[in-house]
């Protein structure tokens, strides 16, 4: 399963931006999907993940409330919808893929399998 991000860029403080990430491959609908981010001289920080049923989403403290992950009719494409973004959401948000992720590893870098390559999102004040 190949992983396609895209949707970021420059925003002022408040903006928004919607991220989506395109899995190519065999069955990739049947993946959970996370958002991860990393900012410089920072860790790799969990932001959102959502199992392959759509039962379990979960978040981050820091964003619970303004970010939405999901997916719609598009084949085979998971959304990030970014409101309310704030200067320390600047980071490179990577997305990425597992199989029978359990709501205990969710937030778990080592949970996934797949990762794209990250697309920068920067906020300004």
């Amino acid at each position: 399963v190949q992983l396609q991000a895209s949707g970021g860029g420059a925003v002022q403080a408040g903006g928004s931006l919607r991220l989506s990430c395109v899995a190519s491959g065999r069955a990739s609908r049947r993946y959970d999907m996370a958002w991860f981010r990393q900012a410089p001289g920072k860790e790799r920080e969990f932001v959102a993940g959502r199992r392959q049923s759509g039962a379990s989403t979960v978040y981050a403290d820091s964003v619970k409330g303004r970010f939405t992950i999901f997916r719609d009719n598009a084949p085979n494409t998971v959304y990030l919808q970014m409101n309310n973004l704030k200067p320390e959401d600047t980071a490179v948000y990577v997305c990425a893929a597992g199989s029978g992720v359990i709501l205990s590893t969710i937030r778990t870098p080592n949970a996934y399998i797949y990762w794209g390559q990250g697309t920068q999102v920067t906020v300004s004040s």
